[in-house]
């Protein structure tokens, strides 16, 4: 229980700093630490995690247009199911995921800024053009993705391959005295 508040809380600390750094936009670490979060944490802390830090930072940052503000955060919730699917953590699949996040978080964004915002008509043509203008904003989030992924995913398992060796060590030296 305390190592999951623990890494929960760095998750969240995560987050809500790489929303304030300057950045290019779409390139942030959220959709990758939704991901390690599900792979790591029991469900019930792992959809809080993306969640908790976005609001935090949107505390800080402001509020925005609410019916996209809401699909932002849950398409960082059910990110965070897909991030199950990584507790093997396999190279292919952290790839899919990372691709699929990124996917998944430009289709439904996107449509709901076309859908609820005034920026668009209300027209095949509007939700084209919506998806158009929007492609590169969408390269931004699969490049930052997929390194945020790597990198996170490669830390915590430094991290923990550390973690073992050090306690296996310790242990190790207790037995032989």
């Amino acid at each position: 229980m305390k190592k999951n508040l623990i890494i929960s809380i760095l998750l969240i600390i995560l987050v809500v700093v790489s929303r304030l750094v300057p950045h290019v936009w779409n390139v942030a670490p959220v959709a990758a630490v939704a991901l390690l979060a599900g792979a790591i944490l029991p469900r019930q802390w792992a959809f809080v995690v993306p969640v908790v830090g976005m609001l935090l930072g949107d505390f800080i940052i402001g509020f925005y247009h609410l019916p996209v503000m809401l699909t932002v955060y849950a398409s960082f919730a059910l990110m965070t199911f897909v991030g199950t699917w990584l507790r093997e953590m396999q190279p292919h699949r952290l790839l899919l995921a990372s691709l699929a996040s990124s996917t998944f978080f430009f289709i439904t964004t996107n449509f709901a800024v076309w859908a609820t915002a005034d920026w668009y008509p209300k027209t095949w043509a509007g939700l084209q053009l919506c998806y158009t203008l929007a492609l590169p904003f969408f390269r931004n989030t699969m490049l930052g993705d997929l390194v945020f992924t790597g990198v996170l995913f490669g830390a915590y398992l430094l991290i923990a391959h550390s973690l073992r060796e050090s306690i296996s060590i310790y242990s190790f030296e207790h037995k032989s005295n």
